[in-house]
């Protein structure tokens, strides 16, 4: 069977009310003799460790930073705690700059090329954070702050990239546990850079380096050498990804265009990107990643130095950041497993921010974390437990509910950009003044998560009630039979 044929079988198979609803593709099983349990199983071994490996490695090599401070940065660069975190929020402004950017060269050259390119671009800038150079005048604060630019800079395109990406190989209702699993990496990384900055802290001394300097060159050469190797792991869209043969294209393209946009050939206009920047419910995603952005960096930044202010050595914090990361790896998933399984996502977040809610209580209830530390340290287990669950689901929420390509590229990215202005601020919190309570970076998280439940309270009543015009205005028998109109078509329902 030929692409012209298979673009003929999804035309016959296109019913609009799959594609407001993400209806199963049993048409399309009997059709093509293709199960597709087994061809889903086939496209998440091909597609989801190579981007889970790219994103692993990107949170691994923003965040080593925490480990690296530990292992004497700032004092070898002859930078006070302010300029430290300075060079963090530098991060994050090259980080938004480029993200809508980003993603529109993505849909131009495509996955294959691009998600390496950028890969590769910043292992290299990751590796030369280890060769920053002070003179012990400002040349080391300056080098650092400019490595840490061009790091977010080329940071920038991978995430809301591979959102987009996975729009394109996965029907709506199966792309949140996805994406959740991909951003599962964050947390992944936060345990495995534990282990490895503990590991490479033996190698101070060697070459007359400082252990720092090896934590930024071994995982940022690690990061070139993956990315070397993604220009054959990553796979190209559906129409060009060589791990399909030519029956299993026609069936993906069929089952993605009998419930999604995923199979249309639409060419980029700026106009698709106005209606992304014009519709209000694209910016209440964005604040629902906004109001979850600054609780999550600040953890993952800060957390070796939180657990440090305990009283703990910088070698003993290494490796008791393991623990929680684990925890909040584990729950990513399941939580994304079941909230695909009931089709939700805003209880699941609010119930996930309460969680999160509770260990920032505890972090700030404890007036003495130096002589009860146990009792502080628990709290960051719930803090890891309820955040990165809740951001992994409030960032598939674009992708299953935006619909037209375009359109959903811009708001992935725009998402990304909007709720990184979080993390901008959040870098500025923790400020070794405040230590060991961090009185200051835990009220801002707090607070940040209570406005992040009113956030998603808001989205899921103004959903529901789209939702319940459209199926009134169904019921009344009024057929909408004109040319698809994207998310503002009556016949799409989005997902709460």
């Amino acid at each position: 069977m030929n692409l012209e044929e298979a673009n003929l079988d999804a035309e016959k198979y296109a019913v609009p009310e799959n594609v407001a609803s993400g209806a199963s593709s049993s048409l399309e099983e009997q059709a093509y003799g293709i199960s597709e349990r087994s061809l889903l199983r086939k496209i998440d071994r091909h597609i989801l460790p190579g981007v889970c490996i790219l994103y692993l490695l990107s949170f691994l090599d923003r965040s080593n930073v925490a480990n690296a401070r530990l292992d004497g940065l700032t004092k070898d660069l002859h930078m006070t705690g302010n300029q430290y975190l300075t060079g963090l929020t530098i991060f994050f402004v090259g980080y938004i700059l480029f993200e809508v950017f980003w993603n529109i060269i993505l849909k131009r050259i495509g996955p294959k090329l691009w998600l390496p390119s950028i890969t590769l671009a910043w292992g290299i800038v990751a590796t030369l954070q280890g060769v920053v150079v002070s003179n012990g005048g400002s040349s080391g604060m300056i080098g650092f702050f400019f490595v840490r630019f061009m790091l977010g800079l080329t940071e920038g395109g991978l995430f809301p990239g591979v959102v987009f990406y996975l729009s394109m190989w996965y029907k709506r209702q199966e792309r949140q546990y996805r994406i959740a699993l991909f951003f599962s990496a964050a947390s992944l990384a936060g345990a495995f850079g534990g282990i490895l900055a503990y590991g490479i802290g033996f190698m101070k001394g060697v070459g007359k380096l400082n252990g720092w300097r090896w934590i930024f060159i071994i995982e940022g050469l690690l990061t070139c050498v993956l990315a070397v190797a993604a220009y054959w792991y990553i796979s190209d869209w559906p129409s060009k990804a060589k791990f399909v043969n030519e029956d299993e294209r026609a069936f993906i393209n069929a089952r993605l265009k009998a419930d999604s946009d995923a199979t249309q050939n639409e060419a980029f206009t700026w106009s698709n990107v106005v209606q992304a920047l014009k519709d209000p419910k694209v910016w209440m995603y964005c604040m629902c990643y906004h109001t979850l952005s600054l609780p999550l960096y600040t953890l993952s930044l800060f957390l070796p130095s939180i657990i440090t202010a305990l009283g703990y050595t910088a070698a003993q914090a290494q490796l008791l950041t393991i623990p929680p990361y684990a925890l909040a790896t584990t729950l990513t998933v399941i939580y994304a497993l079941v909230s695909e399984r009931f089709n939700r996502r805003a209880p699941f977040i609010i119930a996930s921010d309460i969680t999160a809610i509770v260990g920032y209580c505890i972090l700030l209830g404890n007036p003495s974390p130096t002589e009860r530390p146990g009792v502080s340290y628990v709290g960051t287990f719930f803090a890891a437990a309820g955040i990165y669950p809740a951001v992994a689901l409030a960032l598939s929420w674009p992708a299953i509910n935006v619909s037209g390509q375009t359109k959903r590229a811009a708001a992935n990215a725009l998402q990304i950009t909007i709720g990184n202005l979080g993390a901008i601020l959040g870098t500025q919190l923790y400020r070794s003044n405040t230590a060991p309570r961090f009185i200051l970076g835990h009220s801002f998280a707090l607070a940040y998560l209570v406005a992040n439940i009113a956030v998603v309270c808001t989205i899921w009543a103004v959903l529901s009630r789209v939702n319940k015009q459209r199926d009134e205005r169904a019921a009344t028998g009024v057929i909408h039979d004109g040319d698809w109109e994207g998310d503002e078509d009556p016949r799409w329902r989005f997902s709460v």
